[in-house]
């Protein structure tokens, strides 16, 4: 019983790995089919370029998240305002 090899992706499976590529999660098969992809679709070419670019956004963005201790400040300070206005 052989194995068929398929080397040609439908655009959401090429899309997946574009995902999965940006954050060093696809293998060496995974972005060789996506490269192949790629060549003859524009796109999924067009798809991975604007997910190249929210990428960047976001790592340049250097965002501060909240901690932990201040979501439970502010959980508890809503839960006591919806107390407040029920009564």
């Amino acid at each position: 019983m052989s194995k068929k090899i398929n080397i040609f992706i439908p655009c959401d499976e090429a899309n997946h790995i574009c995902d999965k590529s940006q954050y060093n999660e696809a293998n060496i098969w995974e972005k060789l089919k996506l490269t192949l992809h790629l060549a003859i679709c524009k796109a999924c070419r067009r798809y991975s370029k604007n997910n190249g670019k929210l990428t960047k956004s976001i790592k340049k963005s250097h965002v501060d998240c909240l901690t932990p201790e201040c979501k439970e400040i502010m959980k508890k300070e809503l839960e006591q305002a919806l107390k407040t206005k029920e009564n």
